[in-house]
């Protein structure tokens, strides 16, 4: 009784014959070729012999299994599975023919339009693509191609090689696209190839559809056709898609689409991206088996490119982000920022934050007796350990203005604690400059003075500039305060009751008269620090 190997996704069928022993392996001319990374050149071996059948593994990197079990070799029958690496096959016995007649994998009805053939798609990158090369020739046989065909094959094979290298080369997207219809009008006799790609929504958006002369073309893609392929992750061939019975929309007729391939874009975790569609309004049954298989491997080759290249992409606006906000954010928190879908979205909203201002205390006049290089490193050590302790309590750079440092707390990510973060930052500058200021005496240098003002309340936050240069601030009356409860405070800080309510542990505080601030239609009640947090 005859048998045969069925790969578990329907796609290849080998026969087994008496006294035949196959090779199974990558290599193009192996018996049962398979085109998989999990694949050996030469991986292993099945026999045919007085009605037994052995599966025997040939040093495979890994491995060949039965029922899910490793084997070195093991005998085989009807009904069990044998996995080559990642790539099952079940053994299957030859019986009579009682189901309909399938020619060159189309079904025929009983009106004798062509119906479709459908092949599952799967990730690449986890079981082997179909083959052109896929047809078994036992010994002693002569070949089911001719030469020519042969050759054309080979070539196919060639040009996938060739287009997984020419596709790693595209820089961005659009000239992705651009490149893979380049090579489907190279290798297929179409009139049209059209790719879609889901957008976040799962919606599928027209991205590319040119004609063969070069022309963008506004024909649709039928839905019909491309909702099955993504639907049911297959690959569709429809030799006269007009009289197709599984496809039924106006659209086919409309264009007078005579044969039609479709195949759903899979990438890695077999993730759907989209779908590469290709058509032909000059003759039915324009396709061959051979040129639908191809399409299968040339779009799973497509697919991880495409998916690389929106890597890339997004690889690249992460780092734009970054190197803008790095310069005003703690490195967590930027690395936060820019994976966040809004980061580089311009305008802002309204927020609840934190905010101090530090000013030195007579620099312009001291600046004056200064050589501008003494200034320029005198201040330079002062913003430095004052950025550190506003990152040290994961704040934000807001700017510098002059000798002034401006941070804030609450945008664009808060927390409860920012007032508290905002208390301890201002109470490390205080003894960080105590420091500094004990180091340049014993250098014979100048020492500083600063003034530190703090206030919690609603302000605008948000990014403004352009998508090249953005720079994240915060503006309203909660900042104004804040920088002019700085400019009134001497070798202090000051801070305003809303931002004491926030403090969840406060510093030993005493209340300074009202304060009269421009635009403020009452005085401003105010604490000054007199020691620091109990611990």
């Amino acid at each position: 009784m005859p048998f045969k190997l069925t790969s578990t996704d329907g796609s290849h069928t080998f026969e087994l014959r008496e006294g035949v022993t196959l090779v199974v392996g990558r290599a193009p001319t192996s018996d049962v070729p398979i085109i998989d990374p999990t694949i050996s050149r030469r991986h292993a071996e099945v026999e045919f012999h007085d009605g037994t059948i052995t599966v025997r593994d040939l040093g495979s990197s890994n491995g060949t299994f039965v029922n899910g079990s490793r084997i070195d070799a093991s005998p085989v029958s009807a009904g069990d599975t044998i996995t080559f690496g990642k790539v099952g096959f079940r053994v299957q016995q030859v019986g009579p023919v009682t189901a309909p007649l399938r020619t060159s994998g189309s079904v025929k009805n009983s009106s004798g339009a062509t119906i479709v053939r459908q092949l599952p798609v799967r990730d690449p990158t986890a079981v082997g693509m179909p083959s052109p090369l896929s047809i078994p020739v036992a010994a002693g046989e002569p070949p089911s191609l001719s030469l020519p065909a042969l050759d054309k094959s080979r070539q196919k094979l060639a040009t996938l090689l060739e287009v997984s290298k020419g596709l790693g080369k595209a820089t961005d997207i659009d000239s992705l696209l651009d490149r893979i219809a380049g090579y489907a009008y190279q290798i297929l006799e179409v009139d049209r190839v059209a790719i879609h790609l889901l957008d976040e929504s799962g919606e599928l958006i027209p991205k590319f559809a040119r004609d063969k002369r070069g022309t963008d073309t506004t024909r649709s893609v039928p839905q019909s056709i491309a909702r099955t392929a993504l639907k049911d992750k297959v690959a569709i061939l429809s030799d006269n898609a007009g009289e197709d019975t599984r496809f039924g929309g106006q659209s086919i007729l409309m264009q007078q689409i005579r044969s039609a391939v479709c195949v759903p874009l899979i990438g890695s975790e077999d993730r759907a991206l989209g779908i590469l569609y290709v058509d032909n309004i000059s003759a039915a049954h324009r396709f061959s088996d051979e040129d639908f298989e191809f399409c299968i491997a040339f779009a799973g080759i497509a697919a991880v490119a495409i998916e690389n290249g929106e890597f890339a992409q997004r690889i690249q606006r992460e780092l734009v982000t970054r190197s803008n906000f790095e310069r005003f954010f703690t490195p967590h928190l930027a690395r936060r920022i820019a994976e966040s879908s809004e980061s580089l979205r311009l305008g802002g909203d309204k927020r609840q934050i934190a905010v101090l201002f530090t000013d030195i205390r007579g620099f312009t006049a001291l600046s004056e007796t200064m050589r501008p290089d003494d200034m320029a490193s005198l201040l330079t050590e002062y913003l430095t350990e004052m950025v550190d302790c506003v990152f040290h309590y994961e704040g934000t750079l807001d700017k510098f203005i002059g000798d002034s440092v401006m941070a804030q707390w609450g945008a664009p990510i808060g927390g409860p604690d920012d007032a508290d973060h905002a208390m301890a930052a201002a109470l490390e500058m205080m003894q960080a400059l105590d420091d500094l200021n004990a180091r340049w005496r014993a250098q014979n240098r100048p020492t500083l003075q600063h003034g530190i003002g703090l206030n919690f309340g609603e302000a605008f936050a948000g990014n403004i500039g352009s998508e090249r240069r953005l720079e994240f601030t915060v503006i309203g009356d909660t900042v104004n305060t804040a920088a002019r409860l700085c400019a009134a405070a001497e070798n202090e800080i000051l801070l305003t009751e809303e931002f004491r309510q926030r403090l969840t542990i406060q510093p030993e505080l005493q209340v300074c008269p009202p304060m009269e601030f421009k635009n403020k239609s009452h005085p401003v009640t105010v604490y000054r620090v007199i020691s620091p947090v109990p611990t």
